[in-house]
């Protein structure tokens, strides 16, 4: 309605989550976004937020919703039975469950699957910045906080996108996902 209305064009952008940053000098910084992110030599750990997840699922859709919590680096901390139907506790990252976690519960479970969760504390993981170049400039917008294992596959899909999303120019048109001075990922338009 806005891109109708007011011949806006929009970019829409990930959700994120408030991430702790220890520095090396004995302070915490809150990070609302991460093109605000310090360098990397200064940061000594960074926290992010975790919930713990109660999922009541029928035990047919038990499996999918396992792989599901486990593929979003979830662990798992109690599973019990009532019935035909199951309980799951998970403690989850809580920036894997802002994306698209709740949209994929009720894909694999069509819809039978209730959710719900609370906040449980900032744990220390390794963190990266995802910096989106295009044509070697940064897109601060494009920017996200990922983990380090999964930085090159979301990296490389968010530049599958884009590739799709760019409109063709008469030359070339570099988009790439790097972390640091490292490109884990690169597509052409």
């Amino acid at each position: 309605r806005l891109e109708r209305e007011f011949n806006l064009d929009l970019i829409t952008t990930a959700p994120s989550v408030v991430y702790r940053i220890h520095m090396q000098k004995g302070e915490v910084l809150e990070l609302h976004n991460p093109a605000d992110m310090p360098d990397v030599v200064k940061i000594n750990s960074i926290e992010e937020p975790w919930i713990t997840a109660t999922i009541l699922v029928p035990d047919t859709y038990l499996g999918s919703v396992l792989k599901l919590c486990e593929d979003r680096r979830g662990v798992q901390q109690d599973l019990t039975y009532a019935g035909d139907r199951a309980m799951v506790v998970y403690s989850l990252p809580l920036n894997e469950v802002v994306f698209d976690f709740y949209d994929r519960l009720k894909s694999v479970t069509r819809g039978y699957a209730s959710f719900d969760y609370q906040l449980s504390g900032y744990q220390e993981n390794d963190l990266v910045k995802l910096a989106i170049l295009v044509n070697g400039e940064p897109l601060d917008s494009l920017s996200l906080i990922v983990h380090r294992s999964q930085a090159e596959s979301r990296g490389r899909a968010l530049c599958e996108r884009l590739k799709d999303l760019i409109p063709r120019q008469l030359f070339k048109i570099a988009i790439q996902a790097a972390i640091g001075g490292k490109v884990v990922a690169r597509e052409t338009v």
